[in-house]
């Protein structure tokens, strides 16, 4: 939870209330705020200070966040940690708007809309993370993407109470963008790479 959002001349230092986690936690480490990688620069109790910069602010909804609002947390995982899911770094690619959302029982499909500069970078079936949420596209067109939440999911995280017209951080799949950038150094630059494309060259 938000303790508290000091605004400065160039930053921000957002004050959140780790619980237990403040407790593992040293000034330095790395930890996901709605899924934007922040460093710990202060610890008192329970709260974690971070500074975050008017960059970040500006590429990612942490400028919108108010005292009491509940965010997603997480740490870094260690190199000796199990891994399950896909990679997901807090380097925030950009923001998208929840267009709808239908409830069936403890389930929820939801719409997001989004531009083309995330969209090239999705894979039906790939995996995307939303507010550090990591999550699998169930489908995906010219201007959004679908995704079906387990009642698990709504459970541990923020988007239990996701509105439409609420907007979200997104972080696009590592693997998918590196392929993109690849293959764009590779094939002729007529014509742009997206989605389609790839689709067409079999990706």
């Amino acid at each position: 939870m938000v303790k508290s959002i000091r605004p400065s001349a160039d930053s921000t230092v957002l004050a959140i209330d780790l619980g237990e986690l403040a407790g593992e936690s040293e000034i330095g480490d790395s930890i996901a705020v709605n899924g934007v990688c922040l460093t710990a620069s202060g610890i008192e109790g329970p709260f974690v200070s971070f500074d975050v910069s008017a960059e970040t602010l500006a590429k990612s909804t942490l400028g919108r966040l108010r005292p009491a609002w509940q965010v997603n947390v997480e740490r870094a995982m260690k190199a000796t940690d199990r891994f399950g899911g896909h990679f997901v770094q807090g380097h925030i690619d950009g923001v998208a708007t929840i267009e709808a959302i239908d409830r069936h029982g403890e389930f929820a499909d939801v719409r997001f809309a989004a531009g083309s500069e995330l969209l090239d970078a999705m894979v039906a079936k790939g995996s995307v993370a939303v507010d550090g949420v990591s999550l699998t596209i169930a489908n995906i067109d010219q201007n959004g993407f679908r995704i079906a939440i387990i009642p698990e999911t709504l459970r541990r995280t923020t988007l239990r109470r996701a509105r439409a017209g609420d907007c979200v951080n997104i972080e696009t799949d590592i693997i998918v963008k590196t392929v993109k950038r690849q293959l764009e150094n590779i094939l002729p630059k007529a014509e742009p790479l997206t989605a389609e494309k790839l689709r067409q060259l079999g990706f």
